[in-house]
């Protein structure tokens, strides 16, 4: 097997000499302190130092934690604190960013952020002067020699929820001897497509749990790894292309990128290298991914997982067309059930919660919130708070999150079955819809709708849309036009922040009514 070489901007390396690198740091780390079970975290953007950081800590059968660099220094704080990590590394110029937030204690190593970083994000290329006391990443590594008599269990990841109903939970899994490591890693290889030989593109940000989970198994795996430092619709095309790319992983809105790109400019690359491309963290609309099999040719395959119980289901391009919308079945190993508020098994057809588990999984628990992890416990599987059904093949299809189903006039309606609908409609480049106070219904439907440039929509426009094809209890009461959605780099929405504000009203009533 050839070995993996890696690439970022002009930049390139081989595998091996990011091991040795990630064999020198671990031995500096075991000298500080770390240990099987500790935590070391990651501030990084995709970078070599990335997967150097991350093999350094699993050699020692420490957890990576990947840290979403997206975030405020309070929350990079939390983050710091709720681990007990030991040791942060940080690209330079987003240690600046810090201020007094480090840990007593905490072992700082400064990676200078590289060029085609700073271009991509408008920083400067290096931050020598950072007031927080740091040791460079480069001057660590080359101070130690090879570790000696690393780790051999798997150590996987510690990701952070999105914490968009609260604040954010890390999941830990616990280290896998190898034997079970190995079945497990064969499932993620055969979800990713991952198999010797690939050309792999990283386009999503690798703090994340599903780009990750594809970019630390095709650097061990992979011919060529390539990594974009953000995600560009037509730069994307341009590296596909250019490098004759394979594999690579994307999130639906992606999908929705590449698809509003001027048909001049779609045509323009030539993308029949791509053999298998794979889409997740949130479900991908039937309409987008008919799209994208139309344009890319049937090799885009979907699955459903979730941080903490892992992987579920599976949907190959054929699955796709011969059940629209569906995520797929159960893979081998999986437990799969549909489950009501008594935690009874739903009949087939029947919307409920979607429990599981992947027996060959890593056990997992929450840092510091044990009793979170035993509150998604039903008859030993793992709650989803995800709605679904199965249809009578055993297929799964998704309604929506529990927390996102509005009880309007005492009837469910799921806001996913009509952002479908709506994302369809011409001129609609993104959408929310959740539910609001009502003093009628209890809760009323609502739809926040982001037009897509120079599209001049009107209420009446998306209201008759609906209704020629949703029922009436389906359709919006209130519509509201905005130019931005906040979103997560999963492309899911943060409905908490649209819809927290209508009923802050309803709490401050009940509040001043009780007083």
């Amino acid at each position: 097997m050839s070995e993996t070489l890696l690439f970022s901007g002009d930049r390139s390396c081989k595998r091996s000499e990011c091991e040795v690198r990630a064999s020198r740091a671990a031995s500096g780390l075991r000298d500080f302190g770390v240990r099987r079970g500790d935590r070391v975290a990651l501030l990084l953007r995709n970078d070599f130092a990335f997967f150097e950081g991350t093999r350094a800590a699993t050699l020692l059968g420490a957890s990576p934690v990947a840290i979403n660099w997206h975030l405020a220094p309070p929350e990079v704080e939390y983050v710091l604190k709720d681990s007990g990590a030991k040791v942060l590394i940080a690209h330079s110029d987003l240690l600046q960013l810090l201020g007094d937030i480090i840990p007593p204690g905490l072992l700082v190593l400064k990676v200078e952020t590289p060029p085609e970083l700073s271009a991509a994000y408008g920083q400067p290329a290096s931050s020598k002067h950072s007031a927080i006391n740091s040791e460079s990443w480069d001057h660590f590594i080359e101070s130690h020699p090879p570790l000696d008599n690393p780790c051999r269990d798997f150590t996987d990841t510690m990701t952070y929820t999105s914490g968009t109903t609260g604040k954010p939970k890390g999941v830990f899994r616990q280290p896998q001897n190898p034997e079970l490591a190995a079945k497990f890693l064969g499932v993620r290889d055969m979800i990713y497509g991952i198999k010797p030989g690939i050309r792999a593109l990283i386009c999503g940000p690798l703090y994340h749990g599903a780009p990750n989970s594809f970019g630390t198994r095709t650097y061990a795996v992979a011919d060529k790894v390539f990594l974009m430092p953000r995600f560009d619709a037509e730069g994307f095309l341009a590296m596909v292309e250019q490098e004759r790319i394979t594999t690579v992983f994307m999130v639906p809105t992606m999908f929705a990128r590449l698809l509003k790109l001027p048909d001049a400019v779609r045509s323009r690359y030539d993308v029949s290298s791509l053999e298998f491309v794979v889409t997740a963290a949130a479900h991908c609309p039937p309409d987008v991914k008919t799209a994208m099999q139309d344009w890319f040719g049937p090799v885009v395959h979907e699955f459903y997982a979730g941080t903490e119980q892992n992987y579920v289901t599976y949907c190959t391009p054929e699955d796709a067309l011969r059940k629209p919308g569906t995520v797929g079945r159960a893979l081998g190993g999986v437990t799969l059930r549909i489950v009501d508020q008594d935690r009874k098994d739903m009949p087939l057809g029947t919307p409920g919660e979607i429990v599981s588990r992947l027996e060959m999984a890593p056990e997992f628990t929450y840092a510091n919130n044990d009793l979170a992890r035993r509150e998604l416990d039903v008859d030993g599987l793992i709650a989803t708070g995800d709605i679904g059904y199965l249809d009578e093949d055993g297929y799964l299809f998704l309604c929506d999150r529990a927390k996102d189903m509005v009880i309007s006039g005492g009837v469910n309606i799921y806001p996913a079955e009509i952002e479908a609908v709506l994302h369809a409609m011409p001129g609609v480049a993104d959408c929310a819809v959740f539910g609001v106070p009502d003093p009628e219904y209890g809760e009323a439907l609502m739809a926040i709708v982001q037009p897509e440039n120079n599209a001049n929509l009107t209420t009446e426009q998306v209201t008759a849309y609906l209704k020629e094809r949703l029922a009436g209890f389906k359709v919006p009461r209130r519509i509201e036009f905005r130019s931005d959605l906040p979103r997560n780099d999963s492309g899911k929405i943060y409905k908490r922040k649209l819809r927290d504000p209508y009923w802050e009203t309803v709490s401050q009533a009940g509040t001043r009514a009780a007083s």
